[in-house]
């Protein structure tokens, strides 16, 4: 399978292009600096470039199957901007597949159906910022024709890959209280293959 992941710099990007590589499948990496990624795999085309710039990510998307997005909100409003140029190239270019990682924050509040977590008490965060940059993501999926699922890890802290954990359709799994990078990697790459979550949030944890 043909594979664009941006976000591939990043600690779950990381995981998922090292997936993707060994697994024999031809992977497009879009990053502002080659340098930062350590990448010697001739099924790996590196891209030099920038999300925000449409002319980047038309480039990059060309030819691919699917997109999986590690974008993290990195106390800006890049992840939210660059959605739309991303969302316009795939319906240009005909690619229906897109997964994202977002953040249990943006998954239904069990104490009030009609919030997501980050706008209820459920959430302990003192700041909603980078919950409110993935709503706005989530949001536009949902009003596109794209065939979307975004993984919601609750805390992601490096820790080990212990391949067993509980996953919900657009809830966090009771009492979940974190998730290590390996383990949400791993499923995030099991989602390029199933079609399980399609046009749905699905929340991570142990």
């Amino acid at each position: 399978m043909k594979i664009l992941i941006l976000g591939a710099t990043g600690r779950v990007g990381q995981e998922l292009l090292t997936h993707a590589l060994s697994d024999g499948h031809d992977v497009t990496v879009l990053v502002r600096d080659k340098n930062r990624l350590n990448v010697d795999h001739q099924s790996a085309r590196l891209i030099e470039g920038n999300v925000l710039n449409p002319n980047d990510i038309q480039k990059a998307a060309e030819g691919n199957d699917i997109i999986v997005s590690a974008l993290s909100t990195d106390g800006s409003t890049t992840l939210s901007e660059a959605m739309p140029f991303i969302i316009e190239t795939m319906s240009q270019q005909g690619i229906k597949r897109i997964i994202t990682i977002g953040t249990a924050g943006i998954l239904q509040s069990r104490t009030d159906k009609d919030l997501l977590r980050y706008q209820s008490n459920e959430s302990k965060r003192r700041t909603t910022r980078a919950a409110e940059e993935h709503h706005k993501v989530f949001k536009m999926l949902k009003d596109s024709e794209l065939d979307w699922t975004i993984v919601c890890p609750t805390y992601l802290p490096d820790g080990e890959r212990i391949g067993q954990y509980r996953v919900e359709r657009n809830y966090l799994p009771e009492n979940a209280v974190k998730i290590s990078v390996p383990d949400t990697a791993d499923f995030v790459y099991d989602q390029i293959s199933s079609d399980e979550f399609i046009q749905s949030r699905v929340g991570i944890g142990y």
